[in-house]
């Protein structure tokens, strides 16, 4: 029998792109340090799964260091109106000194990222870090679990980390709610910054109707979302404490 290779098996180029963000939505991560002082970082590496997300982060940045010490964050999602804003947090680091990678990449040290990128932090109900208020979409978190990457190779051992986090409070704007229902975001309403090899985007229309969109979003409510529920806000907690110490 005679081999023969289709036009399709022969479209395909091999190459070895330097990064891979084929297109993930921006993340304002805010996280605390040591002194209680708010750290707002971009980031793009990051997924969920039901009230659950996966954050890949350099060991040696700021905001992995906050994490670690504190296991709190909120993860703010800007909408691609706010691509300027974002876009002034480009190449800084909350970092002092800038950490050698990061200083032959252009990286700079910025104390106060919400005034550097005209941004109003607000209190959290269950967390330390502030939320960003002009975000249509942020998520109060805590750390569950911190995986170390690329643990197989010696030359990046250490080097990357990612970090498992439970959603505990979901806050958006009125405007992103889909008209008619308590929980529910409307996708067109809903437009986030979108990083695509370095670039900033947006989200366009839907292109074709979702035969998954069929299922009823309730059946997705996972177990986490009761927890959530019973998390009592940090204001409810601190009052409690000073009751205790009278």
């Amino acid at each position: 029998m005679t081999a023969t290779t289709s036009a399709a098996e022969t479209a395909h180029t091999r190459i070895e792109p330097g990064i891979l963000y084929f297109g993930t939505p921006v993340v304002l991560l805010s996280t605390v340090d040591r002194t209680g002082s708010p750290n707002l970082a971009p980031m793009s590496s990051a997924f969920w799964l039901g009230w659950r997300g996966m954050l890949g982060l350099g060991a040696k940045s700021k905001t992995a260091q906050n994490l670690m010490r504190n296991r709190e964050c909120v993860l703010n999602l800007p909408s691609d109106a706010m691509a300027a804003a974002v876009d002034k947090l480009a190449l800084t680091t909350g970092s002092d000194p800038v950490p050698g990678r990061k200083y032959e990449r252009g990286y700079r040290y910025e104390a106060d990222k919400f005034g550097k990128a005209g941004l109003t932090p607000v209190a959290s109900e269950t967390v330390a870090p502030p939320r960003v208020a002009e975000c249509p979409v942020t998520m109060e978190a805590v750390v569950e679990a911190v995986h170390p990457l690329a643990e197989d190779d010696e030359a990046q051992r250490g080097g990357i980390l990612v970090f498992e986090v439970r959603v505990q409070r979901v806050h958006v704007h009125d405007d992103v709610r889909m008209p008619g229902t308590d929980d529910r975001i409307d996708p067109d309403r809903w437009r986030p910054l979108i990083m695509s090899f370095q670039k900033l985007y947006g989200l366009g229309p839907q292109v074709h109707p979702s035969t998954l969109a069929k299922i009823p979003e309730r059946l997705y409510r996972g177990p986490d979302i009761e927890r959530a529920r019973n998390q009592s806000s940090r204001a409810n907690e601190n009052r409690l404490t000073s009751g205790n110490q009278r």
